[in-house]
Formats: C-alpha cells, sequence, structure tokens
C-alpha cells in the first residue's frame, strides 16, 4: 500500500513565527536597556536660544576707534533685540562656513537661506558653522549675532 503524507504549512511555519517573534521582544528589551543606560531620554529638547553680544563686549568699531581707526561710513549693527527675532532650526554647513540653515524670522515657519542670503531687512547670514549661523549687518561686515542651535543632550 502507498501510504501519502499531507503537507502541512501551520505546522512548519508556526515555530518559526513564535521564535521570530521571542527573539524581536528579546532585542526590544535589549535596545530599551542600552538606551537608558546610554542615558538617551525621549523627552524634548529645549527651544533654540540665541546668544548675543552682552553690554560688557566691546563692540568692534569701538576697538577701531580707540586704537586710531577713523571708519568713512558707519558701521550699521543689528540690535540686541534682534536676537528674539530668529530662531535657528538647522545647518548644513561646509568646512568654508558655506552652507545653509534653516532660521524662522518673527515666529514664522523656517526657511531655507543660504550664507550670504538677505534673512530679514538690514540682516545678512554671514556664515555658518556646526551648530552655529553668524548673522550681520552686511556680508562684509563684522559678525554681530550668533544664533545657537539647542543641545542634542539637555542637562537633567
Amino acid at each position: 500500500m502507498l501510504r501519502t503524507t499531507s503537507f502541512n504549512l501551520t505546522a512548519r511555519w508556526f515555530p518559526a513565527l513564535i521564535t521570530l517573534i521571542v527573539w524581536a521582544l528579546v532585542a526590544a528589551v535589549v535596545s530599551y536597556w542600552v538606551l537608558l543606560f546610554a542615558g538617551v531620554s525621549g523627552q524634548p529638547t529645549q527651544a533654540p536660544t540665541a546668544s548675543r553680544l552682552t553690554a560688557t563686549e566691546p563692540v568692534q568699531s569701538h576697538v577701531q576707534q580707540a586704537l586710531g581707526s577713523v571708519s568713512a561710513e558707519p558701521v550699521a549693527t543689528v540690535s540686541a533685540d534682534a536676537g528674539a527675532r530668529f530662531v535657528l532650526s538647522g545647518v548644513v554647513a561646509a568646512g568654508s562656513g558655506r552652507g545653509a540653515a534653516l532660521i524662522a524670522v518673527d515666529g514664522q515657519a523656517p526657511k531655507a537661506f543660504k550664507a550670504g542670503q538677505s534673512v530679514a531687512e538690514g540682516v545678512v547670514l554671514h556664515s555658518l558653522a556646526a551648530r552655529q549661523a553668524h548673522l550681520s549687518a552686511t556680508l562684509q561686515g563684522p559678525v554681530t549675532l550668533t544664533l545657537d542651535m539647542p543641545s542634542l543632550f539637555p542637562k537633567p
């Protein structure tokens, strides 16, 4: 007599499916503990801040004046209150200070600005650095405002 055996897929794939689920759970638990011990939390970062010139720092034109330099044209500066107008959301910077930055102006949605492009009236994106954008009144003028990205790892 010839005996036929039936090919049962569920009996063959059921242990493999259970094994896959168990290993996925093990990987999730290990990932959780690694991230917990590494100090990475799921809490949001702080809002971006702008570092401004303080009253104790001399303005470059005052230093030049004290050293006897006479400027033919007045140096335009970005006001200290301008730092509250601009929020840096992202930076793509090359080593030469060129690149682009995502900057929100006056609470609007962030827009991409290339180095040398006008951000607002009387404000130009002077140059870029890692996680920083430098603003000035003119492209040839001194940097008057530096926008910083928020810290990647907030301090507890």
